[in-house]
Protein backbone atom coordinates (compact mmCIF):
# COMPACT_ATOMS: atom_id res chain seq x y z
CA UNK A 1 0.00 0.00 0.00
CA UNK A 2 1.34 3.40 -1.00
CA UNK A 3 2.25 5.79 1.79
CA UNK A 4 1.88 9.55 1.32
CA UNK A 5 3.78 10.76 4.36
CA UNK A 6 6.70 12.98 3.38
CA UNK A 7 5.82 12.94 -0.33
CA UNK A 8 4.99 15.99 -2.42
CA UNK A 9 1.96 15.96 -4.71
CA UNK A 10 0.88 18.57 -7.20
CA UNK A 11 -2.92 18.72 -7.20
CA UNK A 12 -4.17 20.61 -10.25
CA UNK A 13 -7.82 21.54 -9.93
CA UNK A 14 -7.83 21.95 -6.17
CA UNK A 15 -10.10 24.93 -5.61
CA UNK A 16 -13.57 23.33 -5.72
CA UNK A 17 -15.54 20.15 -5.15
CA UNK A 18 -13.64 16.89 -5.45
CA UNK A 19 -10.23 18.58 -5.67
CA UNK A 20 -10.77 20.57 -2.50
CA UNK A 21 -11.81 17.49 -0.54
CA UNK A 22 -8.99 15.41 -2.01
CA UNK A 23 -6.50 18.03 -0.81
CA UNK A 24 -7.85 17.59 2.72
CA UNK A 25 -7.62 13.79 2.47
CA UNK A 26 -4.04 13.91 1.20
CA UNK A 27 -3.06 16.35 3.92
CA UNK A 28 -4.49 14.04 6.58
CA UNK A 29 -2.47 11.21 5.01
CA UNK A 30 0.73 13.22 5.51
CA UNK A 31 1.42 14.52 2.01
CA UNK A 32 2.97 17.87 1.19
CA UNK A 33 0.81 19.64 -1.36
CA UNK A 34 1.17 22.12 -4.17
CA UNK A 35 -2.33 23.35 -5.00
CA UNK A 36 -3.18 24.76 -8.41
CA UNK A 37 -6.25 26.26 -10.03
CA UNK A 38 -7.19 29.58 -11.61
CA UNK A 39 -8.95 31.02 -8.55
CA UNK A 40 -6.27 32.40 -6.22
CA UNK A 41 -8.71 33.35 -3.47
CA UNK A 42 -10.19 29.84 -3.25
CA UNK A 43 -6.72 28.29 -3.24
CA UNK A 44 -5.53 30.55 -0.43
CA UNK A 45 -8.56 29.78 1.72
CA UNK A 46 -7.92 26.05 1.29
CA UNK A 47 -4.19 26.38 1.92
CA UNK A 48 -4.89 28.22 5.19
CA UNK A 49 -6.57 25.16 6.67
CA UNK A 50 -3.90 22.64 5.62
CA UNK A 51 -0.74 21.88 7.54
CA UNK A 52 1.78 21.62 4.69
CA UNK A 53 0.62 23.19 1.46
CA UNK A 54 1.45 25.98 -0.93
CA UNK A 55 -0.45 27.49 -3.84
CA UNK A 56 0.42 28.02 -7.48
CA UNK A 57 -2.21 29.78 -9.59
CA UNK A 58 -2.33 28.14 -13.01
CA UNK A 59 -4.38 28.20 -16.19
CA UNK A 60 -3.82 24.84 -17.93
CA UNK A 61 -4.90 26.30 -21.28
CA UNK A 62 -1.77 28.49 -21.29
CA UNK A 63 1.16 26.43 -22.59
CA UNK A 64 3.84 28.90 -21.49
CA UNK A 65 2.33 29.19 -18.01
CA UNK A 66 2.31 25.40 -17.64
CA UNK A 67 5.95 25.19 -18.71
CA UNK A 68 6.96 27.92 -16.29
CA UNK A 69 5.04 26.25 -13.47
CA UNK A 70 6.78 22.92 -14.01
CA UNK A 71 10.18 24.61 -14.22
CA UNK A 72 9.54 26.38 -10.94
CA UNK A 73 7.88 23.62 -9.01
CA UNK A 74 10.98 21.69 -8.02
CA UNK A 75 11.01 17.97 -7.28
CA UNK A 76 7.64 16.29 -6.79
CA UNK A 77 6.59 12.70 -6.26
CA UNK A 78 3.28 12.81 -8.08
CA UNK A 79 0.66 14.81 -9.93
CA UNK A 80 -3.14 14.62 -9.88
CA UNK A 81 -4.89 16.13 -12.89
CA UNK A 82 -8.35 16.94 -11.58
CA UNK A 83 -9.08 19.92 -13.80
CA UNK A 84 -12.49 19.80 -15.41
CA UNK A 85 -15.20 21.98 -16.81
CA UNK A 86 -18.65 21.06 -18.04
CA UNK A 87 -21.49 22.64 -19.98
CA UNK A 88 -24.47 20.49 -21.02
CA UNK A 89 -24.64 20.65 -24.81
CA UNK A 90 -26.62 18.80 -27.44
CA UNK A 91 -25.55 18.54 -31.06
CA UNK A 92 -28.74 20.44 -31.92
CA UNK A 93 -27.54 23.36 -29.76
CA UNK A 94 -23.89 23.38 -30.81
CA UNK A 95 -21.62 26.09 -29.41
CA UNK A 96 -18.17 25.64 -30.94
CA UNK A 97 -16.34 27.96 -28.57
CA UNK A 98 -17.74 26.26 -25.48
CA UNK A 99 -17.06 22.78 -26.87
CA UNK A 100 -13.44 23.70 -27.65
CA UNK A 101 -13.04 25.22 -24.19
CA UNK A 102 -14.13 21.96 -22.54
CA UNK A 103 -11.71 19.91 -24.62
CA UNK A 104 -8.88 22.36 -23.96
CA UNK A 105 -9.35 22.27 -20.20
CA UNK A 106 -10.31 18.62 -19.70
CA UNK A 107 -7.89 16.96 -22.13
CA UNK A 108 -5.39 19.22 -23.88
CA UNK A 109 -4.47 20.78 -20.55
CA UNK A 110 -3.45 17.32 -19.37
CA UNK A 111 -1.24 16.94 -22.45
CA UNK A 112 0.45 20.23 -21.62
CA UNK A 113 1.14 19.23 -18.02
CA UNK A 114 2.22 15.66 -18.74
CA UNK A 115 4.36 16.71 -21.67
CA UNK A 116 6.49 18.66 -19.22
CA UNK A 117 6.37 16.22 -16.29
CA UNK A 118 6.69 12.75 -17.82
CA UNK A 119 10.26 13.25 -19.12
CA UNK A 120 11.27 14.47 -15.66
CA UNK A 121 9.67 11.48 -13.97
CA UNK A 122 11.34 9.10 -16.41
CA UNK A 123 14.73 10.67 -15.81
CA UNK A 124 14.22 10.33 -12.06
CA UNK A 125 13.03 6.73 -12.43
CA UNK A 126 9.85 7.31 -10.46
CA UNK A 127 6.66 9.34 -10.44
CA UNK A 128 2.97 8.95 -9.69
CA UNK A 129 0.30 10.17 -12.13
CA UNK A 130 -3.43 10.20 -11.39
CA UNK A 131 -5.87 11.36 -14.06
CA UNK A 132 -9.44 12.10 -13.00
CA UNK A 133 -11.67 11.02 -15.86
CA UNK A 134 -15.39 10.31 -15.80
CA UNK A 135 -17.82 7.49 -16.41
CA UNK A 136 -19.15 9.76 -19.17
CA UNK A 137 -16.02 8.89 -21.15
CA UNK A 138 -17.04 5.29 -21.76
CA UNK A 139 -19.82 5.83 -24.30
CA UNK A 140 -21.34 8.75 -26.18
CA UNK A 141 -24.24 10.09 -24.13
CA UNK A 142 -26.93 12.70 -24.82
CA UNK A 143 -26.07 16.37 -24.27
CA UNK A 144 -22.36 15.63 -23.86
CA UNK A 145 -20.80 17.38 -26.85
CA UNK A 146 -17.32 18.40 -25.73
CA UNK A 147 -17.41 16.92 -22.24
CA UNK A 148 -17.87 13.24 -23.08
CA UNK A 149 -15.33 13.37 -25.89
CA UNK A 150 -12.72 15.06 -23.70
CA UNK A 151 -13.11 12.49 -20.94
CA UNK A 152 -12.97 9.62 -23.44
CA UNK A 153 -9.72 11.08 -24.74
CA UNK A 154 -8.32 11.34 -21.21
CA UNK A 155 -9.11 7.67 -20.54
CA UNK A 156 -7.45 6.68 -23.82
CA UNK A 157 -4.41 8.77 -22.89
CA UNK A 158 -4.12 7.00 -19.54
CA UNK A 159 -4.36 3.60 -21.22
CA UNK A 160 -1.62 4.47 -23.72
CA UNK A 161 0.66 5.82 -21.01
CA UNK A 162 0.12 2.69 -18.92
CA UNK A 163 1.47 0.63 -21.83
CA UNK A 164 4.35 2.91 -22.72
CA UNK A 165 5.61 3.61 -19.19
CA UNK A 166 5.62 -0.01 -18.01
CA UNK A 167 8.92 -0.74 -16.30
CA UNK A 168 9.94 2.94 -16.17
CA UNK A 169 9.10 3.40 -12.49
CA UNK A 170 6.36 5.88 -13.44
CA UNK A 171 2.90 4.80 -12.23
CA UNK A 172 -0.21 5.87 -14.15
CA UNK A 173 -3.82 5.43 -13.06
CA UNK A 174 -7.19 6.74 -14.15
CA UNK A 175 -10.10 7.33 -11.79
CA UNK A 176 -13.58 7.65 -13.30
CA UNK A 177 -16.26 9.00 -10.96
CA UNK A 178 -19.96 9.12 -11.61
CA UNK A 179 -22.05 12.10 -10.57
CA UNK A 180 -20.55 14.25 -7.80
CA UNK A 181 -22.52 17.06 -6.19
CA UNK A 182 -20.67 20.18 -7.35
CA UNK A 183 -21.40 23.50 -9.03
CA UNK A 184 -20.91 21.70 -12.36
CA UNK A 185 -23.53 18.99 -11.83
CA UNK A 186 -25.95 21.66 -10.61
CA UNK A 187 -26.27 22.57 -14.30
CA UNK A 188 -28.01 19.26 -15.03
CA UNK A 189 -31.79 19.23 -15.29
CA UNK A 190 -32.18 15.45 -14.99
CA UNK A 191 -32.04 12.96 -12.15
CA UNK A 192 -28.47 11.86 -11.48
CA UNK A 193 -28.20 8.25 -10.25
CA UNK A 194 -26.16 7.70 -7.08
CA UNK A 195 -25.16 11.37 -6.79
CA UNK A 196 -22.21 11.52 -4.36
CA UNK A 197 -20.92 14.14 -1.97
CA UNK A 198 -17.38 15.39 -2.80
CA UNK A 199 -16.16 14.16 0.60
CA UNK A 200 -17.15 10.57 -0.20
CA UNK A 201 -15.77 10.75 -3.73
CA UNK A 202 -12.40 12.00 -2.43
CA UNK A 203 -12.09 8.92 -0.22
CA UNK A 204 -12.58 6.73 -3.30
CA UNK A 205 -9.82 8.59 -5.12
CA UNK A 206 -7.41 8.35 -2.20
CA UNK A 207 -8.10 4.61 -1.89
CA UNK A 208 -7.36 4.15 -5.58
CA UNK A 209 -4.08 6.03 -5.20
CA UNK A 210 -3.02 3.74 -2.37
CA UNK A 211 -3.50 0.64 -4.52
CA UNK A 212 -1.69 -0.74 -7.56
CA UNK A 213 -4.89 -0.79 -9.61
CA UNK A 214 -4.74 1.07 -12.93
CA UNK A 215 -8.43 1.86 -13.31
CA UNK A 216 -11.00 2.75 -10.66
CA UNK A 217 -14.64 3.37 -11.58
CA UNK A 218 -17.21 4.39 -8.96
CA UNK A 219 -19.79 4.23 -7.53
CA UNK A 220 -20.93 0.64 -8.00
CA UNK A 221 -23.35 -0.59 -9.30
CA UNK A 222 -23.88 2.54 -11.42
CA UNK A 223 -20.35 2.24 -12.81
CA UNK A 224 -21.02 -1.39 -13.79
CA UNK A 225 -24.04 -0.30 -15.80
CA UNK A 226 -22.10 2.41 -17.62
CA UNK A 227 -19.29 -0.02 -18.48
CA UNK A 228 -21.88 -2.51 -19.74
CA UNK A 229 -23.26 0.11 -22.14
CA UNK A 230 -19.84 0.23 -23.79
CA UNK A 231 -20.23 -3.38 -24.89
CA UNK A 232 -23.83 -3.27 -26.05
CA UNK A 233 -24.30 -3.53 -29.83
CA UNK A 234 -25.10 -0.21 -31.47
CA UNK A 235 -28.53 -1.44 -32.48
CA UNK A 236 -29.56 -1.33 -28.82
CA UNK A 237 -28.15 2.15 -28.29
CA UNK A 238 -29.18 3.89 -31.50
CA UNK A 239 -32.52 2.46 -32.56
CA UNK A 240 -34.08 4.08 -35.60
CA UNK A 241 -37.47 5.65 -34.98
Amino acid sequence: MMQFSGKTYWLIGASEGLGRELARELCRAGARLILSARNAERLESLCAELSDAQTMVLDVTDTLAVREAVNGIGSIDGVIYNVGTYEPMRATEWDTEVALMMVDVNFIGALRVLGELVPRFMQAGHGDITLIGSLAGYRGLPASIGYGASKAALISLAETMRHDLKGSGVVVRVVNPGFIKTRLTEKNDFKMPMLMAPEKAAKYVLKSMRSSRFRTDFPAPFSWLIRLLKFLPDIFMYRCK
